[in-house]
Formats: structure tokens, sequence, C-alpha cells
């Protein structure tokens, strides 16, 4: 898998830290279960985060801190902490899988004339996130954005007037970009876009049914 385009470091920063909410962070852990050089940048960041945390002066607790403590760890979910490992027959990855409730083949799509969507549900209000599958040589409607837009491509590839993107990729847009993607001749092009306002068509028809479509 030959990724070209990766986390930004502020994106993996927030990441390591615990700052981004569950939409961008879904988009972030899919480009890391795919992207070993940016699992080494996010180990490194961690790490830093570890030494910093080691310097900070102490700071007195409650008194029943051990207590609420225990109580945590009493409640916390039991199991394997080893790494989820990613299927060798799977096409998406973890944790997509989980929010899918299965891969590729469990999917219920539906229709948006040259691609096919499906909307996942996840506990963030601020974004929105969908998967898409665009299908060979197509393109989507050319648009810009209300926001931001992650997209990570898990399979297929697709180009636009930024550059190609192929598994692994992450593609990092705003308003100041307009495009319009075109998934590559060979195959569908599978990817998982995550939003925080809605995109912005160039067609006035597009527009037109854009809150039947859901885009």
């Amino acid at each position: 898998m030959n990724i070209r385009h990766h986390l930004n470091d502020d994106l993996l920063l927030d990441y390591a830290a615990g700052r981004l909410s569950e939409g961008w962070s879904l988009a972030v852990a899919c480009h890391l279960a795919m992207c070993p050089q940016c699992r080494e940048q996010l180990a490194l960041a961690e790490a830093t985060a570890g030494v910093m945390l080691e310097e900070l002066a102490p700071i007195e607790g409650p008194d029943d801190s051990w207590e609420q403590l225990k109580a945590r760890l009493m409640t916390a979910p039991q199991g394997d902490a080893a790494p989820i490992r990613r299927p060798a027959s799977a096409t998406l990855p973890e944790p997509l899988r989980s929010y899918l409730g299965g891969d590729m083949d469990t999917i219920k799509w539906r229709n948006l004339g040259n691609a096919k969507q499906i909307l996942i549900k996840t506990g963030d209000p601020t974004t929105q996130a969908r998967l898409l599958c665009i299908a060979a040589g197509k393109p989507v409607p050319e648009h810009t954005h209300g926001g931001r837009e992650l997209t990570v491509v898990l399979k297929g590839s697709f180009h636009d007037e930024v550059d190609r993107f192929g598994p692994g990729d992450i593609e990092d847009a705003d308003g100041s970009l307009i495009h319009q993607p075109v998934a590559d001749a060979d195959e569908d092009c599978i990817c998982l876009a995550i939003t925080d306002a809605p995109l912005k068509f160039s067609s006035r028809l597009v527009r037109l049914v854009q809150p039947i479509l859901g885009i």
C-alpha cells in the first residue's frame, strides 16, 4: 500500500490528546489502521505527551480519589487489550466495521446517481459520517465545502483538482477547495467521508435535491 497523503500534525496531536470529536476521530483511526508511518508518528506524540506529564508538578486530589479510581476500574469494560487486527478478507478497517455492524457484504447502499452512500451513526452531533462508493470512472458533482471534510480512501482510488488519492490516503478539504472527485476507471472507489457542514454544489439541480439525498 503506497500511502502518499497523511494526517497533518494538528490532527495527529489532537487525536493523541483526545481533543477530537467522535466523527473526526473515526476518520483518523481508519487512516491509522492503514498507515504504519502515521502510527509511528502517533506513538512519538503519545510518548512526548507522557514525558511532559511526568515533568508536571503533582496536584493534590480529593481525599476519596483512590476510592473513585477503584470504582472506575470495577465498571470498566473487561477483555483482551490487544489491538484488533484486520482480517485478511476484510475491506473495511476497524473501528469502521464495528460502526457498520460488519464489512462490505452487510451494507445496504442508497443510490446517489454515480455514487452510493450509507450514513453512519455516531454519538457526535457536530459531524456527519458517511461511507461512499463512487462508480468506476465516474465523477461526483463539483462542489466546495461549508466547513471541513476529511475523506479516507478505503478501496480503489479517485483523482481531483488536488491530486490522486489511493487506499489509505486522506484528503483534508475546506471551503477554499472547489473540486470534482472522479473514481479511477479500474474499480469502484470506497471512501469514508466526515463533514461538519453540508457540501456546496455548483449545480443548481443538485442543490435542489440535496436535502432529499442527505448530502
